[in-house]
């Protein structure tokens, strides 16, 4: 596969469903397992935190994450100046450097954004995406996502609490955890309410909240370069969630409102 087309397929992907190394689960799908392990672990609010700080911490073991002095770590931290909290979780970035194109929020503050993800993407793009992974956050889409997940993947061998505490997860079990998230996606409503907080986030953080519709026209640029090489799966991707064109009116539209000048694309 044409190396440049294979990233355009992960990053459409991945902005169209972005969270925990991408983090939404198809609930429908989900349904049955949930039912067959819900029996087995009940999670608390201590627990799904214990467990999502394992999943992260995972992740960042098994991903090479920039170190203070990377050109990608202190841009981030520019573009991220002022963005500490939200719905006073405490936020936290870091950049892998790797070579698939993407980025994910968890539910507690962790932002991991791709290396190539900020090779092909402006300041202004990376921030419409990093505002609305923060609105799932704060939505608790994340985590609702995340628990989801963790009891029809990794939880599906019917691990129990003993003590208040929930066995740990073998790599095995957060190896599946992590595909399982990667299928996820979710609803428009979710979407929509996402695409509004970011833009609110980013405009009380006082950055360009414009910069939310620059994403997305981002996107629709890769999904039409995508049709164009015919692949019927980049417009399956796009059958489950508002249509690009509505989301860019919508936050253009708020912006113009606002009286705020879009940022220009790059």
């Amino acid at each position: 596969m044409n190396i440049k087309f294979a990233k355009i397929l992960v990053l459409v992907t991945c902005l169209f469903s972005v969270t925990p190394v991408m983090a939404q689960f198809n609930l429908k799908k989900a349904a049955g397992a949930l039912a067959n392990t819900a029996k087995a672990v009940t999670l608390t609010d201590e627990q799904m935190a214990a467990y999502v700080k394992e999943y992260i911490d995972w992740m960042d073991k098994h991903n090479p994450v920039t170190d203070a002095n990377s050109p990608y770590t202190k841009r981030l931290e520019k573009l991220t100046q002022g963005l500490t909290s939200v719905e006073g979780i405490p936020l936290n970035f870091k950049v892998y450097d790797v070579v698939d194109v993407n980025a994910f929020a968890c539910a507690d503050g962790s932002v991991r954004v791709f290396s190539s993800l900020m090779d092909i993407m402006s300041d202004d793009e990376l921030l419409g995406v990093i505002g609305h992974e923060i609105g799932h956050v704060a939505h608790k889409d994340s985590k609702k996502g995340f628990r989801t997940a963790l009891l029809t993947s990794a939880l599906k061998d019917g691990l129990s609490a003993s003590n208040g505490k929930v066995a740990a997860l073998t790599d095995s079990q957060l190896g599946d955890l992590g595909q399982a998230l990667v299928t996820a996606n979710y609803s428009q409503k979710q979407e929509r309410a996402a695409d509004d907080y970011g833009y609110e986030f980013l405009k009380k953080a006082g950055k360009n909240p414009g910069a939310m519709a620059l994403s997305f026209r981002k996107l629709k640029s890769l999904q039409e370069e995508a049709g164009s090489k015919g692949n019927n799966k980049i417009n399956q991707l796009f059958s489950t969630h508002p249509d690009i064109d509505a989301r860019i009116k919508r936050m253009e539209k708020r912006a113009t409102d606002d009286g705020i000048t879009l940022p220009e694309a790059k």
